[in-house]
């Protein structure tokens, strides 16, 4: 079943605050969508998967992925070889993906964005530009925490779930094709907890192809503030 994202986001921000911006999906009505991948982890180590990343690699298909420090540490070759690639994006997760991070305060909020950023660029070369709260969740204070380390925050308007082992192959499929609307940032995981994503994307990228849509980079679309 779908979970939509948009109302969360508002329900994030107590009332009265002022509303800082939350990207949901591409600012186009273009047929494209952005492949963005996250790829975090906490207390244990994850590992890339790969074939997931083997698929998009050898079909030269644009993606994001959204990177936790710790994640980067434990995988550095892989991610690596990623960054080599012009079609390839690394983006910000944090460093080790605190679910609640309004529970934080202000320092390690920062030090959470700022820590993954100076691992991706020791392993990649690449400063980031756009950060994902870990569970999407944040508020008024971490949202405009992140904005002022220069970062953009971009989300998505929907999920399939493919963390859930009981999600199919086919049923992420059908969700996708079923909801994808131009612009969509679609999200999906690279770290082991996508069960079936691996499964289901040479099915997912070929029905999105007959619906006319391409694969963007996020940087095609948005604009950096760093």
């Amino acid at each position: 079943m779908k979970r939509w994202i948009a109302a969360l986001a508002l329900l994030a921000l107590p009332a009265g605050a002022a509303r800082a911006e939350v990207i949901l999906r591409l600012p186009t009505n273009e047929r494209v969508v952005a492949l963005t991948f996250d790829a975090c982890e906490q207390q244990r180590a994850m590992k890339l998967d790969t074939g997931i990343s083997d698929y998009l690699v050898a079909h030269r298909i644009p993606f994001t992925l959204f990177l936790s420090g710790r994640f980067v540490e434990d995988n550095e070759a892989a991610i690596r070889a990623l960054a080599a690639l012009d079609f390839v994006e690394m983006e910000n997760h944090s460093w080790d993906h605190p679910n609640r991070m309004p529970r934080l305060d202000d320092d390690a909020v920062r030090a959470e964005i700022l820590k993954a950023d100076d691992e991706i660029a020791r392993v990649t070369g690449r400063r980031t530009a756009f950060f994902r709260f870990p569970a999407i969740t944040y508020d008024a204070r971490t949202l405009g925490l992140a904005e002022g380390l220069g970062f953009r925050v971009v989300h998505y308007r929907w999920e399939t779930g493919d963390p859930d082992p009981r999600e199919t192959a086919t049923r992420i499929v059908n969700e996708t094709l079923e909801g994808v609307r131009p612009g969509d940032i679609l999200i999906h995981h690279i770290n082991g907890r996508g069960w079936h994503t691996a499964e289901a994307l040479p099915r997912m990228i070929e029905g999105l192809k007959a619906k006319g849509y391409r694969f963007v980079l996020l940087r095609d679309y948005l604009s950096a503030r760093r």
